[in-house]
This record gives C-alpha cells, sequence and structure tokens, in this order.
C-alpha cells in the first residue's frame, strides 16, 4: 500500500500552526533572555571547593556590592555561573574576597552594551543575508524544474519553512526555558539556530531535488503524486539520517556536560522539528500553492 502523503496535508498545517502561534506568543509575551553576550555585562564562572553554597546563601554574600539584576546559574553539582552589569576590577576581586577560599574562578567574561547591541543587529544581518542567498541558490537549481511551479517559489518556500517553522519554534521553547529556568540565549545558542537553518534547508532540498528529478522523468503524472513518490522515495533516508544525528546529540545532551548542554539543545529540537517540516509541511505547500494558483 503506498502512503498517501498530501491526503492530510490540512492536519500538518493546523498542526505546525498550532506550534508556531504558541511559540510567538511565547516570544511576545517572555521574550528572549539574551545573555551577557548580547546585553553587555560581566559573566564570572567559579568552581566550589567543597560543597557548594546555596544561591540564597551568595545572594546574601554578595548583597553589600549593589551589583545591581545579579542572574546565578547551577551547573553541575560544584559550580556557578554569576550575570550582572559590567563591573570594574576592585568590584570583581570583592566578589571573590567576599566569597573567600570556597570557589576558584574558571573564567570572568565582560562586554560592553554597544558591543552587545551591535553582535545583536549583525546577527540578525547575517541571518536574513542567509535566507536570501539560500533563495537564489535554490531557483538556480530548480531553472530546469519550472514547471508546473516556478523555480524560484523552491526558494521561498525552503527559506521560508526553515525559518518559521524550524527557527521560531526552538526560539519559543527557548523564551520559555528563559523565563522558568533562566536559561540565557548566548552565541553558541546562536550559532545553533544558524546551523538548523542550513540543516534545515538541506533536508528540505533533498526532497525537492527528488521532486525535480520525477518532473523530468514523469512528464504525464500530475504535480500531486509526482509529490507524493518523491517524498516516498526519500522518506526513509531523512528519517535515518536525521536519527543518526539525534543519536549523538542526545547523548551529548545527557552526558557532554554543562557547557554544551543548551547548545545540543538547540540542535535537538531544530533538527527534529527540520525532519518533519521537509516532509509533512514544504512539499505539501507546493502543492497548496499550485492549487490555490490554478484557481485563481
Amino acid at each position: 500500500m503506498q502512503i498517501n502523503f498530501l491526503k492530510y496535508r490540512k492536519l500538518y498545517y493546523t498542526f505546525s500552526g498550532i506550534l508556531i502561534l504558541v511559540s510567538v506568543f511565547s516570544l511576545i509575551i517572555y521574550r528572549l533572555n539574551f545573555g551577557v553576550d548580547f546585553t553587555g555585562g560581566t559573566q564570572m564562572q567559579l568552581a566550589f571547593n567543597g560543597d557548594r553554597i546555596s544561591n540564597e546563601k551568595v545572594q546574601e554574600m554578595l548583597s553589600d556590592l549593589k551589583l545591581g539584576n545579579l542572574s546565578l546559574q547551577q551547573v553541575g553539582d560544584k559550580e556557578l555561573i554569576l550575570e550582572m552589569e559590567n563591573i570594574n576590577e576592585d568590584t570583581h576581586q570583592k566578589i571573590l574576597d567576599k566569597l573567600g577560599g570556597s570557589v576558584e574562578e574558571e573564567s570572568f567574561e565582560s562586554v560592553g552594551p554597544v558591543i552587545g547591541k551591535e553582535l545583536q543587529k549583525k546577527t540578525w544581518i547575517f541571518a536574513i543575508l542567509v535566507l536570501i542567498a539560500i533563495i537564489f541558490f535554490i531557483a538556480f537549481a530548480f531553472r530546469r524544474a519550472s514547471k508546473p511551479i516556478s523555480s524560484w517559489q523552491y526558494g521561498v518556500v525552503a527559506a521560508l519553512v526553515a525559518f518559521f517553522h524550524d527557527i521560531l519554534i526552538p526560539l519559543g521553547i527557548f523564551s520559555l526555558l528563559g523565563k522558568v529556568f533562566g536559561v540565557a540565549v548566548t552565541i553558541p545558542i546562536v550559532v545553533g539556530l544558524l546551523t538548523i537553518l542550513g540543516y534545515s534547508v538541506h533536508d528540505t532540498i533533498v526532497v525537492f531535488d527528488r521532486i525535480r528529478e520525477n518532473i523530468l522523468r514523469n512528464r504525464d503524472s500530475s504535480f500531486e503524486e509526482i509529490v507524493n513518490k518523491s517524498l516516498r522515495q526519500t522518506l526513509i533516508r531523512s528519517i535515518n539520517t536525521s536519527l543518526t544525528s539525534l543519536i549523538v546529540l542526545l547523548a551529548m545532551f545527557f552526558f557532554g556536560g554543562e557547557t554544551l548542554k543548551y547548545f545540543t539543545l538547540v540542535l535537538i529540537l531544530g533538527i527534529t522539528t527540520g525532519t518533519y517540516s521537509s516532509i509533512f509541511i514544504a512539499s505539501p505547500i507546493l502543492v497548496t500553492w499550485l492549487n490555490r494558483r490554478k484557481k485563481i
């Protein structure tokens, strides 16, 4: 029995639409909790020599230093990350003195607010340029398969699905994590999101490429039949590729330590949503697009 992937495409759209709406509302209400990389400030990572002091006790010990909005994040059993407004070297040493010999400083990072805002701006510019480059690249690659769908439409669908589905949903999840657990969006997480963008588009292109080949070979078949056939031919490959990646990433998430934990999590979320969208969203959208155009 041959699977008809396109039969339930309205159900796929509804499911993804709900996830996207929830993500958008989360981003509007809670926003993203940007780390000092983007907002400016100071970050200290400390390792406790003996028993770890509670966050409440650390707050109490440092209360007279007037550090502003001090954020504490536990890393494993023995480490603690402190995030605060920019401090001078005198305050830096006072923090270490207050905590006494119970801690060792593992890292100290200070970023000015101007640099942080500039980094945010450049990140958005870079993401937009990547999307534009993807559209032009796919339009050029699919120029021989311009009927019944124009070559540029493949690029637009791949880029928009990758951004608004595979990037927006992980961002919504991270806004919730930031609100509930204080997880900050840092440079490694942004790198992970950009990696997802490339991975998602690659997965979609695999399906689109098979559609292009089948259009050239089966000129008598309808576009919907060709898309269904292409999805059946690429389904196992897409799932196997994603599963092998996810197995490694899950191992890193659970056993790789705190440093790479959230970078790994964003990749897990992105690969999962990317695999789903390449099969159940991107290709069905091409069929829906064509059907709507015929009705006009």
